[in-house]
């Protein structure tokens, strides 16, 4: 390689970083201009943020025939928290201690399974429609539309979606962590066959309030990432409508992503440096 090549390779090099640099400093802008602008949506548009929390949490067309978000996000956490109980049941059955579950069920589901399996649900229905709604208006220059008529896009269409996420979120995720303690009891009282009074005497015993509380706010913080994940590459969607698919594949694996990450500096704050088990009570 002479020096002209190494020094070309070098500068192309050199654009790539620069351009990754000032695609992260875009992003985040555009995060902060969301955030920004909730408060703005919440005085100015509220009717468009009614009419999100319906969306989002019963969802349109085919998706609201078998209920929405709130159907697909419980049925999700439901059949987790039953893996919990199989998995649980049998590890610890291998020790003689299978007694235990209960106390798997209210570690397991609250700090780990509920959250992740909800933030994945997020991702899947609500992230992923956001996206290619946002898209579809892009490109048929409805958002430049609405600038012309001097409507703050930002407010009106992010800011109202982030608001009403935040929102839906809480209801949701309650549905969420009652379907995993739920299915757990079901599935190792009723079909595994373990006594009911032990089953609900170690999970009442090892259920802390404050993890979830915490598991709450874990929940509200992945759907904050997740809207704004979506909203942003919806938002500046290019391409025509192939860029919408595009689009919404990054945005999913991105947000993704963040959840996991959300989940894991959570529970390094929390309990990274736990050396001890906090009963209830």
């Amino acid at each position: 390689m002479t020096a002209n090549d190494a020094i070309g390779s070098l500068r192309r090099r050199a654009g790539t970083a620069g351009r990754a640099v000032d695609a992260v400093g875009d992003q985040v802008l555009f995060y902060l201009r969301s955030v920004l602008s909730v408060g703005r949506a919440a005085r100015s548009y509220r009717d468009e943020t009614l009419r999100l929390i319906s969306e989002i949490s019963l969802g349109t067309g085919i998706l609201a025939l078998v209920g929405g978000s709130v159907v697909i996000m419980g049925f999700l956490t439901f059949f987790a928290g039953a893996t919990v109980a199989v998995q649980g049941y049998h590890a610890l059955g291998g020790v003689g201690v299978e007694a235990f579950t209960g106390f798997l069920s209210a570690y397991v589901n609250v700090r780990v399974v509920a959250p992740v399996t909800a933030g994945v649900g997020l991702a899947a229905t609500i992230g992923a429609g956001t996206t290619a709604e946002l898209g579809a208006m892009r490109i048929s220059e409805e958002i430049d539309a609405l600038d012309a008529m001097a409507i703050r896009s930002v407010p009106y269409l992010v800011g109202t979606r982030l608001l009403a996420g935040l929102i839906v979120v809480v209801p949701l995720y309650a549905l969420s962590v009652v379907a995993a303690f739920l299915s757990s009891r079901i599935t190792t009282v009723l079909v595994l066959g373990q006594s009911a009074g032990v089953y609900d005497h170690y999970f009442g015993t090892f259920l802390n309030p404050d993890d979830v509380l915490w598991s709450f706010a874990q929940a509200m913080a992945m759907a904050a990432v997740v809207m704004l994940v979506h909203t942003y590459y919806g938002f500046h969607t290019v391409g025509g409508p192939a860029g919408v698919g595009v689009a919404t594949g990054r945005a999913v694996r991105l947000s993704l992503i963040c959840v996991v990450t959300v989940t894991l500096l959570i529970s390094l704050a929390l309990y990274g440096s736990a050396r001890q088990l906090h009963l209830a009570g």
